[in-house]
């Protein structure tokens, strides 16, 4: 038969996860001729064989491809023939484009479990175990393509037996890039506050001894530094929150494995898979009552945030006497986790009493990754380790664009073609170490995907630190409104295009009017929208001050829909109201606002729920909690005010309707369900409308607000039985963080203009 030469460009998920070692495998077992090697452009294959031996490798190749690959496209093209004698990998070639994709950080496969537990392996218990299947891989990149001098692995040249692994196509370390052993590689060590080494030939046992006298670690791991107590012990919690600046938000937790997890929560098959993916995501599950873990890790909240280990360090850790550690990101409340051994001593130094080090450099922090169950699907709460940079797709190719983020849950977004990247969390913009942090992690992502933007798109308000740095660079901008780029990212990752009616329900974002916006119902898609209906604009006693302290809100709310007569309400008592009422009066500092987190605020406040906040939204989840995953057998049905454009949705009735419930001695439960379900009524009420007035039946659910289960999942069921197709979101965050696509994709539609 004729011999036929083909040359393959393979992108996706290529590089790093043992695709070349298959790709030998596959061709050698099939006959062929050739070779295989890494570029910037992806992995290039040159095949050459007869027909039918190509077209079995083009087959087999999408059917048997290594578990932690993706393959995105493969372009193929013929070329002469060669007079090769055998298949081989050569060392990579670099080009000046970048389209492969680099695989997020994985956690520990089971092989690897196995040899780290097997007392003749000469890896065992050896902190960094790994192979192609699982290890770090985002966070130690400086460069591509990804080969170990571009790692943090540079600085560990191999001794002679990890060398004959990388070398050895049949071996499972073939080329991965972090291949160590305890000769050549990474190691830990053990030292006190000061930074003095203690003394101990096996560091990992001596942490656990001090854990369990009720010592506060830190743990060096793989995207950053956790704080580390016994999760049994309240006292050693107690003194983590107080150093910590976290004295009421949960805490999450790593458990030994999924048996000692089912001890603490319950768990659907859906959740169990999420647990043990290689994502290994903090996964927010209802907890059980009467566990042995203290009652201070989650106060006021039914829900446990529960991990299984992902690294070699953390089997280690709790394979003896602990089964359940408090794991909570190493910093100051609402700063940047640490990553470096001298930062960590120095910024760490008040909060821990020892510290697990070792000297695999961290180059990029990446927070855990935070996912929950909502209406069947798991949901990402916070994308971070284990999923990003893996892009998100489009199902159009579009200009390179940058994209800032809001000033809250940042995350910064940079297209090429058809793919969106999405950073890890970045976090709060609000001190300069968090700052630093957006600003390393965009040229970071830059220079990895060699990506030029073409455009900075930003949230239209002033006052974001990612809007002031994008109107400091040289390149051209648009802004965008925030709950437009809600809408935007719901379209895109469910391959939207034709309009769709938006419900946008969040705490915070500036409109177009200068007002804050937060209870919208849209209509529009990423080349435009308009807002079609939202909440009755209300004052906000002090601004910033009201949101920690919802009775504020509350009292707020009263002024404006009783005036000065207002009604008797028990949870108001205990506070001083006058200078709050004063200010009212006056319109002093009391800024208006549609937001539908600041009325579940108010109501939740004023029915005898959170009057001060120590976390962000935790009236509005202790109220939702107070439902007991029920909704009302009653509603109060909002009113409605038309103005030529839009429409306003007053909040006097239910006002009026809450405080008879409270001065008739209504329970918070109670309230709770009523008030969801008047909610989940209202929005199906208006969606309907707007669907008969534009033809529209696609909707979409975006927001911070629909992360409570209640809410979505009453109302994704009314919706679909009215007749209306609802998408939400499972691949970026509902919240805050998933900003960054819709800003990519209006950003995209506008350069197309």
């Amino acid at each position: 038969m004729t011999m036929l030469r083909r040359r393959l460009t393979i992108n996706g998920i290529v590089q790093g996860v043992g695709f070349r070692p298959f790709i030998y495998s596959l061709a050698r077992d099939i006959g062929l001729v050739g070779s295989v090697y890494n570029t910037s452009d992806g992995v290039k294959v040159e095949l050459q064989g007869n027909i039918t031996q190509l077209d079995q490798f083009e087959s087999r190749l999408h059917a048997e491809a290594p578990p932690l690959s993706t393959i995105i496209s493969v372009d193929i093209e013929d070329i002469t023939a060669q007079d090769d004698s055998e298949f081989t990998i050569v060392a990579s070639h670099d080009n000046t484009s970048v389209s492969t994709l680099i695989s997020p950080d994985v956690a520990l496969c089971d092989d690897c479990k196995a040899e780290l537990f097997e007392e003749k392996n000469s890896r065992y218990k050896y902190p960094f175990i790994n192979c192609t299947n699982c290890g770090p891989r985002y966070t130690i990149i400086e460069n591509i393509p990804y080969d170990r001098p571009f790692t943090s692995m540079k600085h560990f040249p191999l001794c002679k037996a990890c060398h004959t692994e990388y070398q050895d196509p049949g071996d499972r370390r073939f080329h991965a890039q972090p291949n160590a052993c305890p000769e050549c590689g990474p190691h830990v060590w053990l030292t006190d506050q000061k930074g003095e080494r203690i003394e101990s030939t096996d560091p990992v046992s001596k942490t656990v001894e001090l854990l369990l006298v009720g010592k506060i670690l830190a743990i060096k791991g793989l995207g950053g530094f956790h704080l580390a107590v016994d999760a049994c012990n309240a006292d050693a919690v107690a003194q983590l929150r107080l150093a910590k600046g976290r004295d009421a938000k949960p805490l999450a937790l790593m458990v030994r494995d999924l048996a000692t997890a089912q001890t603490l929560v319950y768990l659907s098959q859906l959740e169990i898979e999420t647990l043990g993916s290689i994502q290994a995501p903090i996964l927010l599950c209802t907890s059980k009552l009467d566990t042995n873990i203290a009652p201070n890790i989650a106060p006021g909240n039914d829900r446990l945030g529960i991990m299984l280990p992902y690294t070699p360090l953390h089997h280690l850790l709790l394979s003896g006497k602990l089964d359940t550690l408090v794991m909570t990101s190493a910093n100051f409340s609402e700063e940047p986790i640490c990553i470096d051994n001298d930062e960590a001593l120095t910024r760490l130094a008040d909060l821990a009493d020892f510290f697990l080090l070792h000297n695999r450099d961290i180059y990029l922090r990446t927070d855990d990754s935070v996912v929950m169950e909502l209406s069947g699907e798991i949901r990402p709460i916070r994308r971070s380790r284990g999923y990003a940079p893996r892009p998100i797709f489009t199902r159009r190719k579009g200009p390179s664009i940058l994209a800032v983020g809001g000033e809250l849950k940042n995350v910064v977004g940079l297209s090429k073609d058809e793919k969106v990247f999405l950073s890890q969390h970045i976090g709060d913009l609000e001190n300069l170490e968090a700052f630093e942090f957006f600003k390393m992690t965009i040229a970071h992502i830059q220079r990895i995907f060699e990506i030029e933007p073409e455009l900075i798109v930003h949230d239209l308000h002033p006052e974001y630190l990612s809007t002031k740095w994008a109107k400091d660079q040289n390149i051209p901008l648009l802004g965008v409104q925030h709950h437009h780029a809600h809408l935007a990212a719901c379209m895109a990752e469910n391959s939207l295009e034709e309009p769709v009616i938006g419900i946008i329900m969040d705490g915070t974002g500036y409109g177009t009017d200068g007002t804050i916006w937060g209870g919208e119902f849209l209509v529009g898609d990423p080349t435009g929208f308009e807002r079609k209906a939202h909440f009755e604009p209300m004052p906000l006693p002090g601004g910033e001050a009201a949101i920690r302290s919802p009775w504020r809100i509350g009292l707020g709310y009263l002024h404006q829909v009783f005036g000065t007569n207002l009604p008797d309400i028990p949870a108001l008592k205990d506070h001083d109201i006058q200078p709050i009422i004063q200010m009212l009066n006056a319109n002093i500092n009391s800024p208006l606002t549609s937001s539908c987190g600041r009325l579940f605020d108010a109501v939740a406040a004023l029915s005898g729920g959170r009057q001060e906040i120590r976390y962000e939204a935790q009236a509005a989840i202790e109220f939702m909690q107070a439902a007991g995953n029920r909704l009302g057998s009653d509603y109060s049905n909002f009113e409605f005010q038309q103005s030529e454009s839009e429409q306003t949705i007053s909040i006097t009735n239910v006002m009026h309707d809450l405080v008879q419930r409270i001065q008739a001695g209504k329970n918070i439960e109670s309230i709770s369900q009523w008030f969801h379900y008047s909610l989940i009524k209202t929005f199906t009420s208006i969606s309907l409308e707007l669907s008969r007035e534009t033809g529209i039946k696609q909707l979409v659910l975006s927001g911070g607000v629909f992360q409570n289960n209640l809410l979505i999942e009453g109302l994704q069921t009314e919706l679909n039985q009215a007749g209306l197709e609802v998408f939400t979101h499972a691949q970026v965050p509902t919240n805050d963080g998933g900003l960054a696509l819709g800003q990519v994709i209006i950003g995209q539609n506008y350069l197309r203009k």
